[in-house]
């Protein structure tokens, strides 16, 4: 269930979306629900309030919503943490921003019927932030690939004979054919953006070649990055930046059973920004 969107003395305040379940598409993942509540509890550790959208409550429309109202509610000197773990695909660009033709997305539970939202949406609702509100996304999935890479790298063996699921949807998952057929055999490779691009920093599971796995750890199941990633954060000095923690979070990560680069992306200013403050 929701929690309630109370201000806490402290100006912290987090989303955390996870999503397991993807119907109509056969391309469920595991690890999702236990990354979001494992940064739910971290943050709320931490002074944060803390909003949850799981599986089904996170259709298109309530992540919008959520995102939206959480930024209104911080105000200058405030934090934003917006957590999502699910798959990440791509469409086709529409506004002629993207050198490569197309806009990273991620996929909420109901993309099969309503669709994904998008890199630029994202930066809309992140630029409705009030000046001096530091906004930083932990996103753990892939927002990029080709349906062809995709193929090749559907699963691998994690040595204990379960397969690792990439968290990347397909675009013919959910796009109609001709908005398929703009997309092309093959997408162009580019230097990654954030999605949301500036609007805040990026903390993210992989670059845009890559993806990010639905791995498992002890025998419950979370994706690679978020597991490393909480992993390196006590181990931080209190004065930590968000740099510090992408740096220790790249000692584990590209490893040889996950092959992904963790991403830090913003600005120099976002990512000496003191971590969780």
């Amino acid at each position: 269930m929701n929690t309630a969107r109370k201000k806490t003395p402290a100006g912290k305040y987090a989303l955390c979306i996870g999503i397991n379940d993807y119907p109509g598409t056969a391309s469920d993942l595991s690890g999702c629900i236990n990354d979001a509540n494992d940064w739910a509890k971290v943050f709320t550790e931490h002074g944060f309030t803390v909003r949850k959208l799981l599986n089904k409550q996170a259709t298109g429309a309530a992540i919008r919503d959520a995102i939206r109202e959480t930024v209104d509610d911080a105000k200058s000197g405030d934090l934003v943490m917006i957590q999502y773990s699910g798959h990440g695909s791509y469409v086709p660009d529409v506004n002629g921003d993207e050198p490569d033709g197309t806009d990273e997305c991620l996929c909420p539970y109901d993309i099969k019927r309503k669709g994904p939202i998008t890199d630029d949406e994202l930066f809309d609702l992140f630029s409705r932030r009030e000046r001096g509100v530091k906004l930083v996304m932990v996103s753990d999935s892939c927002h990029s690939g080709t349906v062809a890479r995709f193929a090749m790298a559907s699963a691998r063996s994690n040595g204990h004979g379960n397969g690792h699921r990439v968290r990347f949807l397909a675009p013919a998952t959910f796009l109609s054919k001709r908005k398929l057929a703009q997309l092309g055999a093959r997408r162009a490779v580019r230097a990654s953006s954030p999605p949301g691009r500036y609007a805040g920093l990026l903390i993210a599971g992989c670059q845009d070649k890559e993806y990010s796995y639905d791995a498992e750890f002890r025998g419950r199941p979370n994706g690679a990055f978020t597991y490393m990633a909480l992993q390196a954060l006590p181990k931080l000095s209190g004065s930590a930046t968000y740099r510090a923690w992408f740096e220790a979070i790249r000692k584990t990560l590209p490893s040889q059973e996950y092959p992904q680069t963790p991403n830090l992306l913003g600005s120099s200013s976002m990512k000496r920004w003191k971590v969780l403050a």
